[in-house]
């Protein structure tokens, strides 16, 4: 396991050094400039700001300068949001982002593997295809429409939930975001515990313990379960990082604080440490949970041996 982990990081850490080199010159390459919105500024102050900042210097230097804050934790001061660095905006919405996102994901894995189990199990029966019109529907429709015909039915007509905002994470203002965020996912997921299970039912093994006498239930929960969700565990790393960021167009419709709101409007106006910083958190948490599905995948299949 040692061993595995130290691997991964070689690797991660190259992977991330890339990350930052490649997001960084992007940013600098893009035309405009975090400043041009500000009032006419005189030569002098100008170039006082910019040396504020640090931006008066040649480019490579920037880079190396901000390599060197990076490498300590610090990711620089926000160039549009006065008197706060990228840390205190990250620390201040963070939260939003991973409630919505880690309720959302276990919404969607718990459903979205019941479904897909529930369609392996009645396979082209009607639960098979009622769950997997839903799944298609899941995935075709966007979140942009998901969102505003939730809304209408439940906020609106019916007057149960809230339209918008935030309330300090109240209940009610949670269920509409999370239901939103979770819809697509539940599609992927059920789709692909279902193609999972199918597989495995047919299995050699499965034939024995079923010629055994094994209950059908046993069968499919120590058994099937366990090998069918392999496929989506490699799925899961990625998504959870998804979901644990934000989604820009839930957090627009919802009036939400979250981090994609705030990646989004940064990049916007150019507010280079900002972006940079959001883009080091996504990094590091894709790196993160792959890892964490590696480490899962070996767990569920005994084959797979990390060394």
């Amino acid at each position: 396991m040692l061993r595995f982990l130290f691997r991964r990081l070689l690797v991660a850490i190259p992977t991330l050094f890339l990350v930052i080199t490649v997001a960084f010159f992007m940013m600098r390459a893009a035309p405009g400039s975090p400043f041009v919105n500000e009032r006419q500024l005189s030569p002098q102050v100008e170039k006082a700001v910019m040396a504020r900042f640090g931006m008066d210097r040649p480019l490579p230097e920037q880079y190396l300068n901000y390599l060197k804050g990076v490498m300590v934790g610090d990711f620089g001061p926000s160039l549009k949001y006065r008197d706060k660095t990228v840390l205190d905006i990250i620390n201040e919405n963070y939260k939003v982002s991973l409630i919505l996102g880690g309720l959302s994901f276990l919404l969607a894995s718990i459903v979205g593997m019941s479904l897909g189990v529930i369609a392996a199990l009645r396979q082209n029966r009607i639960a098979d295809y009622a769950t997997m019109a839903v799944a298609i529907l899941g995935v075709c429709i966007p979140t942009f429409v998901t969102a505003p015909l939730l809304i209408l039915v439940f906020a609106s007509r019916l007057g149960w939930l809230p339209t918008a905002g935030w309330n300090n994470g109240a209940i009610p203002n949670l269920i509409l975001p999370i239901v939103v965020m979770s819809l697509p996912q539940i599609a992927v997921i059920s789709r692909l515990t279902r193609a999972g299970m199918i597989e495995v039912l047919r299995s050699n093994y499965i034939r024995t313990a079923r010629a055994k006498g094994l209950p059908e239930s046993l069968i499919v929960r120590k058994h099937a379960l366990r090998a069918a969700i392999l496929p989506l565990v490699s799925y899961l790393g990625p998504a959870a990082a998804g979901l644990l960021t934000g989604q820009l167009v839930v957090e627009k419709i919802f009036n939400l604080p979250g981090l994609q709101k705030f990646f989004v409007n940064s990049a916007l106006q150019r507010d280079y440490t900002v972006v940079m910083g959001m883009v080091i958190v996504y990094a590091v948490l894709i790196l993160v949970l792959n890892l964490i599905a590696d480490i899962l995948h070996a767990a569920l299949d005994p084959r797979v041996r990390l060394s």
